[in-house]
C-alpha cells in the first residue's frame, strides 16, 4: 500500500484508534475483542477499515497471529501518547470540584472599599464557590436571581429578610497632603479652609450629608468653598478618589475607609464621629434557594466584621 496520506482523507474515529491501540498492545484480535467486550470479526473489520482509510498496512498476518508493520509501530507510538494525553485531560476535568456561582448584589462603594479587598480570603476558604458581583450606584434591591444583597437601610426591607452588618459611622476625611504637615485633630474653625466634597444622594436618602453631619459633630455651619465652587459626585467611590487626590474633605464611612486610613491615603482631620440607626444589612430573598452556599457567605461576612461567634446564632438560615 502507498504510505502517502491523501489530503482529503476522512477524519479518523477515536474508537478506531482505541481499537488499534489494544490490538497493537495485545497482538491478537481475539484478546483485543475480549478486552473491549466485542467479537473477533468486529475487531478485524475495524482494523481493515482503518488500514483502508490510512492506505497503509498496519499488521502483517502471520501463521500464528499478527505482527506490527513499521508503519504500525510508528502509529502505535503516537496513538498511545495521544490517548494518554486525552485520558489525563478527562481525569483532570472530572476530578475538579464543580464551581458554583453566588450572585451578590451591592452598591459600588461597598464593593470597591469593603468587599473586593476581602474576597480573596473568601475564595481561599471556599475555592469551589465563585462570587459574581452585581453592582449599581444606588443601593440595589433583591432580585429573583440574586442570592444575597448587601444594602443600606434601617433593616426593614420589603423584599427579604435582613441581618445587620454594621451601623452608619461617619466622620470627615481628607488626604494628609491637604493638611500640609499639620497634625490632626484640628480646631473646628479650620473646617472652612478646604472645599467639601458632596455626594448627590437619591431622593429620600437617609445617608449623612454635610448639612446633617456638621451639627452632629458640633462643627461650624456648612461653609462655602474657598474657590466658590461646589464639588459634587453621583458616586461615592468618586468622592473618595477626589479626597485621596487632595481635592477637599469627604464624609468617610468607618468600615469603607478603614483600609485607606491604615494605608495613610486618608486621615481624619477633626475629632468625633456621628452614628445613625441606619447601616448595611445582608438581605436574603424571600424565596430561599441555595441556602447552604448563602450560609457560607453570610458566616464569612460576619467573621470579617469580627463579630463574636454568639452573634452568629441569630443569623442562621432555616434549613
Amino acid at each position: 500500500m502507498d504510505a502517502t496520506l491523501p489530503a482529503d482523507r476522512p477524519a479518523l474515529a477515536l474508537d478506531s484508534l482505541r481499537t488499534f491501540e489494544v490490538v497493537a498492545r495485545r497482538l491478537s484480535f481475539t484478546a483485543a475483542a475480549s478486552e473491549l467486550g466485542t467479537t473477533q470479526p468486529a475487531i478485524s473489520q475495524q482494523i481493515k477499515r482503518l488500514e483502508a482509510q490510512l492506505q497503509v498496512r498496519l499488521f502483517d498476518r502471520v501463521h500464528r497471529g499478527i505482527l506490527l508493520t513499521e508503519a504500525g509501530r510508528l502509529l502505535q507510538e503516537y496513538v498511545e501518547a495521544g490517548l494518554a494525553t486525552l485520558d489525563e485531560g478527562v481525569r483532570l476535568v472530572t476530578a475538579r470540584p464543580a464551581h458554583e456561582v453566588l450572585q451578590v448584589a451591592t452598591d459600588f462603594a461597598f464593593a470597591a472599599y469593603w468587599l473586593l479587598p476581602r474576597l480573596p480570603r473568601f475564595h481561599a476558604r471556599h475555592p469551589e464557590l465563585d462570587v459574581s458581583l452585581v453592582t449599581s450606584d444606588r443601593v440595589p434591591l433583591p432580585g429573583p436571581e440574586i442570592d444575597i444583597t448587601l444594602g443600606f437601610g434601617d433593616g426593614r426591607f420589603k423584599h427579604g429578610e435582613a441581618w445587620p452588618l454594621f451601623r452608619e459611622e461617619v466622620f470627615p476625611v481628607c488626604s494628609p497632603r491637604l493638611l500640609q504637615g499639620r497634625q490632626p485633630p484640628l480646631p473646628a474653625m479650620e473646617l472652612g479652609r478646604w472645599p467639601l466634597l458632596h455626594l448627590k444622594a437619591a431622593p429620600n436618602s437617609r445617608w449623612y450629608d454635610w448639612k446633617t453631619l456638621l451639627p452632629a459633630l458640633d462643627l461650624a455651619p456648612l461653609p462655602t468653598a474657598p474657590s466658590g465652587a461646589v464639588l459634587s459626585f453621583d458616586n461615592y467611590t468618586l468622592v473618595i478618589q477626589a479626597a485621596i487626590a487632595g481635592q477637599g474633605l469627604a464624609i468617610g464611612w468607618r468600615h469603607l475607609v478603614d483600609d485607606l486610613l491604615r494605608q495613610e491615603l486618608l486621615c481624619r482631620p477633626f475629632a468625633g464621629l456621628a452614628t445613625s440607626r441606619y447601616g448595611y444589612y445582608a438581605i436574603l430573598p424571600e424565596r430561599k434557594r441555595r441556602q447552604r452556599l448563602v450560609q457560607r457567605f453570610l458566616d464569612w461576612l460576619l467573621e470579617e466584621l469580627e463579630m463574636p461567634r454568639e452573634s452568629l446564632a441569630g443569623a442562621r438560615l432555616a434549613t
